[in-house]
């Protein structure tokens, strides 16, 4: 969000801002993050955020062609969820078949 790492753009808005993930999943990985700093789902009160995430990660899958053959996407919520960086964010996965359960 600060710009201290680099990352590539895939797309922006007023609230959020997406960027392919430096250790992808798949072959479409893309991070969705709020504007606004939250740490966790597990601390969102906001339900406007999160449908904002979730709908700019839709938008994204279509921009990207994964829209029609299908995508996954994530909130990895705390520890022992596998959360590292603990500013909210919406991974967004396609390009390849998924399997269940997810790990």
């Amino acid at each position: 969000m600060r710009g201290e790492i680099p990352a590539k753009l895939v797309a922006e808005d007023d609230h959020c801002v997406a960027f392919r993930d430096i250790n992808p999943q798949a072959p479409t990985h893309v991070l969705v993050v709020p504007r606004e700093h939250v740490a966790s789902l597990d601390e969102a009160t906001d339900p406007a955020l999160v449908g904002r995430l979730a709908l700019f990660a839709a938008e994204i899958a279509r921009r990207e062609g994964i829209a029609a053959r299908g995508y996954r996407t994530v909130f990895n919520t705390n520890a022992e969820a596998g959360q590292t960086v603990f500013h909210l964010h919406l991974h967004l996965l396609g390009g390849r078949h998924m399997s269940w359960p997810p790990g």
